[in-house]
Formats: structure tokens, sequence, C-alpha cells
């Protein structure tokens, strides 16, 4: 999750005049579109809502801070851990896969009998156009090995592995390959994944990526999160999900702010600046008949950052983060019942992050050696003792 301030766009004024006014409460100005037709059955709906956290547990599965990440999850009442599961530790070459890391991680989770979130993404370099360029995250060449890969993680651990976010803010270019977002390809990506996903292990839940909320309509660097959102419908995405997966930052507004508040306010002037610009994802579903599924928060929080100049200027302290969390969660219970699922705040800190590195500051623990006693800040203590919406343990 990497949010900077971007440029305004108008794009997204337009896109917001024809949705919002489906938002709970409001009337309808236009009927929703005709459901698009599925190709598998939804899954049974999340508890709404579902209490996940963003750990990273790759390099440190087989030692002690592993262990410890996991126990602060379990010790605070949730029920997911979000792990990203990077296609190029997996796929060395191509058709040869190394399962070592995500069994030892798929294992410890387990063992503390929590559920994961996948995210799948980070194309290995032979499955680049250009093998010798460095790209941190991109679409292959042929998306089949994609959709090869996506088969065989959910073969390996079905059932054992409950959902799959498939790929990371594609309407950020530098996560689309440095190439201008495209919702169409990302389509194309998507569908391969879940149709693979799904011939695999039917009852695994396929959410699509979250996108950085965004205003900011330059090609080179983003494209409007409204704008993507609409793009995937228009291509056909609809199919290819069970659930819309949406990032939430708070910014430096508490969450029961209104888009149209911030949209209003001269400093922020724009809608994406809070944690409810949710319900204009939401509305957008509506507008695009898929009201039947939920969304899941992939990445939600607020930053304390005091070094960064690009997150700074919307840091907040570290006893409101705690409090905004705590609210956010209390919000969504409240007022976005039944359609909301699973909200996965970042994060339990990497031990390898310094404070240079922006993900520091969104942490609710600090990074310690490992072996080290665990470091939680107050917003991990005030979510641990946050009332829950009671899981099933059947679900």
């Amino acid at each position: 999750m990497r949010f900077w301030r971007f440029l305004a766009g108008g794009l997204i004024a337009g896109l917001l005049t024809a949705c919002v006014s489906t938002l709970p409460g409001a009337p309808s100005a236009t009927p929703a579109r005709t459901p698009a037709p599925r190709l598998y059955p939804l899954p049974a709906p999340m508890a709404s809502p579902e209490y996940g956290m963003h750990v990273f547990l790759w390099w440190h599965a087989d030692n002690k801070t592993g262990a410890n990440d996991v126990g602060l999850v379990r010790e605070m009442g949730f029920g997911w851990v979000k792990q990203k599961f990077p296609w190029r530790e997996i796929e060395l070459t191509p058709g040869v896969f190394n399962w070592w890391r995500a069994d030892l991680v798929v294992d410890l989770v387990a063992s503390r009998g929590l559920k994961i979130l996948a995210r799948l993404d980070v194309q290995p370099q032979w499955a680049q156009a250009d093998p010798a360029a460095s790209l941190p995250n991109g679409p292959p060449a042929d998306l089949e090995t994609f959709g090869r890969f996506c088969g065989a993680i959910a073969g390996r651990y079905r059932g054992r592995i409950a959902a799959y976010e498939v790929w990371n803010e594609p309407n950020l270019t530098r996560e689309w390959g440095g190439q201008p977002p495209d919702p169409a390809g990302y389509v194309a990506l998507l569908k391969v994944c879940y149709l693979a996903i799904k011939a695999a292990d039917p009852q695994a839940i396929v959410i699509s990526a979250g996108l950085a909320p965004t205003d900011d309509a330059r090609p080179e660097v983003a494209m409007p999160d409204m704008q993507f959102y609409q793009g995937l419908y228009a291509a056909g995405g609809a199919p290819y999900f069970d659930v819309l997966g949406v990032h939430a930052p708070g910014y430096g507004n508490p969450p029961e702010r209104s888009p149209d508040e911030t949209q209003a306010d001269p400093f922020w002037q724009g809608r994406v600046w809070t944690f409810r610009h949710v319900e204009d994802v939401r509305a957008l579903m509506i507008e695009n008949g898929d009201s039947d599924k939920q969304i899941a928060i992939t990445e939600m929080g607020w930053t304390t950052d005091q070094v960064n100049p690009g997150y700074s200027w919307y840091a907040v302290t570290e006893q409101q983060q705690a409090d905004y969390l705590v609210r956010a969660y209390q919000y969504a219970r409240q007022h976005w019942s039944p359609w909301i699922g699973l909200m996965v705040t970042i994060y339990i800190a990497d031990p390898d992050w310094p404070p240079s590195n922006e993900q520091y500051w969104w942490s609710i623990t600090r990074p310690v050696p490992p072996g080290d006693p665990p470091e939680v800040l107050p917003a991990y203590d005030a979510l641990k003792s946050m009332d829950k919406l009671v899981i099933p343990k059947d679900r």
C-alpha cells in the first residue's frame, strides 16, 4: 500500500454523479444493469464483517518471528491473515514449482486455526516480454502462464487457502509493469486465474485486486480507481470474481467522515480521501447489477508517518490510529452489513523494515529482531479489546 496525494482528475466526478445516488438510503436515478451470468455459484457470504491482518511470513514462517506474528493475530481475536505468495518465488522456471516456503506459511497459519487470503502477483522475470527488464510487478507476456500458476497453488492448497486476491492495485502504473493501467487487460488476467482456481478448488473465494484510491488520471502514474472499476465491468469482468476487492486508507480523516465532506473541503478536494469512499465503490457495483456480491477491504489503515513527506502530511497520532481503526470496524458493522465481508488491517510489521520504509508507519506493531518479544502499538491493543462479531466456527 502506497498512497500518495495524486492530482485531481475530472473523470471521477462524472462517474460519481451516475452512481452516488444509489448509496443506501438514497433514491436510484437509473435502474441497475442486468447481472452478468455466473460460471460458478457464489460462495456462502462472509460474516459482515470478518477480521483480518496483513502479515509478512514468507521469510519468517520457519522462525520465532513468524510464530509470534500469527500468535498476535490469534490473540487479538482476528480470524484471517493476508499473505503474499509471490509467483516469482514459487515458479522459478516455467512449470517447475518450489513449494517449500509456501508450505511453511500454510502449515504455520493452519496451526493457529486462522484462514488465509493469498495475494497472487509478482511475475517471474522469465514470464516477462523482456526477461532482462527489472519490473517489480507486471502482467506476464503470456497470460496462460499465470493461469497455470493460479491453478497449481489452488490445487496444492485446496481447502487450506480460503481466498485468493488476484493482483495488487493494477490501477497504478508501477503495479502494471510500467504500462498505463488497463482494465480490460486486468480482466483478461483475472479471467485466466479465476478459471484455474475454480477448476482446482471450486470452494475457494476469488477476490478482485484492491485498487489504490486515487483521482489521478495521468496514464504514466495511475488511473482513477472509479474509472478502473467501471472499466472492469465494461470489459465483462463481473463473472470472474466472487468478491470485489477494495483498499480503504483513511488518510487523515476519521472513518465516519463522508466523501461528500472531503469533496467540499478546500484542503482535500476529492472523494477518495476518506474510509467511506468504499460506499462510492458499492454504489458503482449496484449500478452494474452486481449488488449480490460482497466487498472485501483487503487493506485498510491510518499512517503515523513522521519521516516520509509523501505520507507525513496526512499522518495521525498513534492514539488516533488506534481510535480510528476501531471506529472503522464499528462503522462498517453498523452501516455496511450485509455487503461488507472481510476487512484486513495493515500491518503486523516485517522485522526488516527501517523507519524510512513507509510501511513501518502504517503498522500496528514495531519491527523487532527475530526472537525478541513483540512490540505492539496502541492500535493493536485497541483492536484486541474491540467488541467483535462472533464468527461461527464452521465458516
